[in-house]
């Protein structure tokens, strides 16, 4: 099935390529305009920002929480009726420490409030936190695709796995070159690698 788009695209490869390239775009203009500066650390509403900037071009959902249950392949996110308590309560979660970071990060994976593009949001929403209170980023190439998406699938039992990959994949690089091949590294995770943000 392919999403209602801005695009009126009906074809599922073309919406994908499409969809790399004008969020890619927007990444880029996200973090060259300064915007990036502007946000909300750690709350949903800072999330909502990121997701609704990226996606403006595609999606008429862009920045909204889900009206649809969702699942990926036997997970069930968050069930819909209690999408906005569940996001209030992660606001409210502390995010001082490395530990307490990445227990907020997992929480919202499970909560996957957006009907598409979850996870490209959330990993730079993620990264700012850390950038905030930790002074440092995910270098997401340092990151092995499957290891990463199987530690995201086992940390709703427990997030040491995915604490283990993260910070072996810390540092302290937070220029826009990193930024930019963050993004194409997470987008990657998500089956997206044509483009390279850089090139833009």
């Amino acid at each position: 099935m392919v999403l209602d788009n801005k695009l009126g695209l009906t074809n599922s490869a073309e919406l994908a390529k499409q969809e790399e390239l004008l969020t890619k775009k927007r990444a880029k203009e996200l973090f060259e305009s300064g915007k990036i500066e502007d946000l909300e650390i750690g709350t949903f509403q800072g999330l909502s920002d990121i997701h609704q900037f990226l996606f403006q071009d595609i999606y008429d959902f862009a920045g909204k929480i889900r009206e649809v249950n969702i699942a990926k392949g036997n997970f069930q996110f968050a069930p819909r009726i209690f999408l906005a308590q569940t996001l209030e309560y992660i606001d409210k979660l502390p995010q001082e420490t490395f530990d307490e970071i990445i227990d907020k990060y997992s929480d919202m994976n499970v909560a996957h409030p957006f009907r598409e593009g979850n996870g490209r949001a959330t990993r730079i929403w993620l990264d700012l936190i850390l950038q905030n209170k930790l002074h440092k980023i995910v270098d997401w190439n340092q990151i092995d695709k499957d290891e990463y998406l199987n530690a995201m699938i086992r940390s709703t039992v427990s997030t040491n796995e995915l604490k283990y990959l993260i910070q072996k994949a810390l540092t302290d690089d937070l220029g826009k070159e990193q930024f930019f091949k963050g993004i194409d590294a997470s987008y990657y995770y998500e089956g997206y690698y044509e483009i390279k943000t850089e090139d833009l």
